[in-house]
């Protein structure tokens, strides 16, 4: 089954992109990033509001970072927020939010079209035989991981927003694999050997040539190297590398940036040294440097001098 690309898809104009929602109420954006594979994340905060979800036209994964005890469904005094719970949102929903205490909250914005061709590539079926089903204030301990974990990460960064993607694609695979039938689910958590000798070299090495262009190495496109989806792609690479793609990037950048501060008579810049490793500015590369080898580059670069 082909499907056409994300940026060719245009929104139904009866719905409304949750982000515009609720930069019409009270809720003030606190930071917000466009991930690979027409995703979308948002840091919202709010408090003394009254919110309308109508048919936003997108799927919406929301997790309570903070606060939210005052929040509730309009209508059930039984359905109140709080740090951890999480709501799912599916593209044809529709329901009023009181908002009466601080809250704090993330959202994962995904595409009809990037639903479908989720499904598609994961599961190998019919999108529209797979529905994402409202949830309200549910709990779910790898939710909020995936939160906290997002909350902490620079969005600014090169490798910041390569590991929030990485993330996401692995949250959306999960509310993809819980649409899923129990029998499809079980098919696809058998445990699976690492990639074949052909894809690995294929990878590493696409890896090798694009160090410096950060989109290049997102998770959808070293996946889309070897043949594979996101989800069998991410596990069989831990499998057979021991780590995880965006340990194994970071650590090729690292190797990079040394090579560059070892390599010839006149020193280059950290700015360039930065740019042609891959690392989003100056501050990133010695930040990452010093955390890993416990000296800033300059040190290492007087080091090997004075060697």
């Amino acid at each position: 089954m082909t499907l056409p690309a994300a940026s060719d898809q245009n929104p139904p104009r009866n719905t409304q992109h949750l982000r515009r929602v609720l930069g019409q109420s009270r809720a003030q954006l606190q930071r917000s990033a466009m991930l690979g594979q027409a995703l979308e994340l948002a840091v919202w905060a709010n408090r003394d509001d009254e919110v309308h979800y109508s048919r936003q036209g997108h799927h919406t994964l929301s997790v309570y970072l903070a606060g939210g005890q005052g929040s509730q469904l309009k209508g059930r005094d039984d359905a109140r927020g709080a740090a951890g719970r999480f709501c799912v949102f599916p593209s044809e929903h529709e329901s009023y939010w009181l908002v009466r205490e601080p809250v704090q909250f993330l959202h994962l914005y995904v595409s009809d079209i990037a639903w479908a061709d989720r499904v598609v590539r994961l599961l190998d079926a019919e999108p529209r035989s797979h529905t994402l089903a409202p949830r309200i204030y549910a709990e779910d301990a790898c939710y909020y991981q995936w939160a906290q974990a997002l909350s902490r990460l620079d969005w600014g960064s090169d490798e910041g927003l390569l590991q929030a993607d990485a993330l996401s694609q692995q949250v959306l695979d999960r509310l993809v694999l819980q649409a899923a039938t129990p029998q499809r689910r079980r098919a696809l958590e058998k445990p699976l050997g690492g990639l074949s000798s052909p894809a690995r070299r294929r990878v590493l090495e696409y890896v090798e040539t694009h160090l410096a262009d950060s989109k290049a190495l997102s998770l959808a496109a070293l996946a889309q190297v070897a043949s594979l989806s996101e989800y069998h792609f991410a596990r069989m690479f831990h499998r057979s590398m021991g780590c995880t793609v965006h340990e194994w990037v970071l650590q090729r950048r690292l190797q990079r940036a040394r090579q560059l501060l070892q390599a010839g008579v006149r020193q280059p810049t950290l700015a360039q040294v930065a740019r042609q490793s891959g690392f989003s500015s100056p501050s990133h590369l010695l930040r990452s440097f010093r955390q890993h080898f416990g000296l800033t580059p300059t040190q290492f670069a007087q080091r090997r001098r004075d060697a």
